[in-house]
């Protein structure tokens, strides 16, 4: 698999592409299905540093994205609405830019 790098020697900064590639060939996450939420756990197994295992609560009104902060050992929390999560999903395939999402009824 060729991957090049056109960075300059010395920039040390990840871009989507890094993330993607990495995501190929260093993968793990678990999916359990409760009784009010889909609970998926990312679990981070690439090259170091490795961050924290990034737990994801999906319930019918909200989604959760938690994560432990090694510095306070405390979880920190981000709740999404639904409407959030579909714009983040959306955004994550676009260049950068300023968007409006209109529903299909408009």
């Amino acid at each position: 698999m060729a991957h090049r790098d056109q960075r300059p020697r010395g920039d040390r900064r990840f871009g989507l592409a890094d993330y993607q590639l990495a995501a190929t060939l260093f993968s793990m996450f678990t999916i359990e299905h409760e009784f009010d939420a889909t609970v998926i756990t990312l679990v981070d197994e690439g090259p170091a540093p490795i961050n924290e295992d990034v737990v994801i609560n999906a319930f019918e009104e909200c989604v959760t994205i938690e994560q432990l902060d090694p510095r306070t050992d405390e979880v920190q929390k981000v709740t999404l609405s639904p409407g959030q999560l579909r714009d983040l999903t959306a955004a994550l395939n676009l260049p950068e830019g300023i968007y409006r999402l209109r529903s299909e009824d408009n």
